[in-house]
């Protein structure tokens, strides 16, 4: 894996594009600008990865927009030592980004091979401290709960019951939800205690749908 003062140039660039649509968290700009995109999608395609799209990577699923990951980052409001669950591994740039921002970022991957293919790439580029999970992403992580925040990054139908009971008091979700699978919502979600919580709406994303259950690498 190499990365060279073009893709140094690339990422300074989609730096700049963020700040133009309205990113201006700092910690999450250098991160961008820190942490090489390309590694986390197929070797050939590495131009992709700094421009403002999604792109598909394996099992069927994307490696998110930037956009959408800066956004969903700023939403977050993460502070330094926030302890946050992800939901939908992926490649692993989100869970990246967290910990790159100051999070103890736990994060859950349904699809086994994805799994095991992102953990060696956080392990090479140095995010050991990020804890991988290979589970069902509505089931949560019950047993490192409570979380002070909560990351979805795949398009649910509703608000999931069990991973509001992982939030602490005062903690936040965001989610984007949505019946058509065309478009969700993103969803904004602050649990005040364990009976009330407020929401709030902040524009339509594109993401895979949230899936129940885990999907097993095939035996050789």
């Amino acid at each position: 894996m190499q990365d060279s003062y073009i893709h140094k140039g690339l990422r300074k660039q989609l730096v700049k594009l963020l700040q133009n649509k309205g990113i201006n968290d700092p910690k999450i700009l250098e991160g961008f600008f820190e942490i090489p995109r390309h590694f986390f999608i197929e070797q050939g395609f590495s131009e992709w990865a700094y421009k403002d799209v999604p792109f598909k990577i394996d099992a069927d699923q994307t490696i998110s927009q930037p956009y959408t990951v800066a956004f969903m980052t700023q939403l977050l409001e993460v502070k330094k030592g926030d302890k946050i669950l992800e939901i939908g591994t992926g490649s692993g740039f989100q869970a990246a980004l967290l910990a790159f921002c100051g999070a103890k970022v736990y994060t859950i991957e349904r699809h086994e091979s994805l799994y095991t293919k992102t953990q060696t790439l956080l392990s090479k580029l140095g995010f050991d401290q990020i804890r991988m999970l290979l589970g069902d992403g509505f089931e949560g992580a019950p047993r490192f709960a409570p979380f002070d925040k909560i990351i979805v990054t795949a398009g649910a139908t509703a608000i999931p019951e069990k991973l509001m009971t992982q939030l602490r008091p005062n903690g936040m979700m965001v989610i984007p939800i949505g019946m058509d699978d065309d478009s969700q919502i993103m969803y904004k979600i602050v649990k005040k205690d364990e009976k009330t919580f407020s929401q709030s709406t902040h524009g339509n994303f594109k993401f895979v749908p949230f899936l129940p259950g885990v999907e097993r690498k095939l035996k050789q």
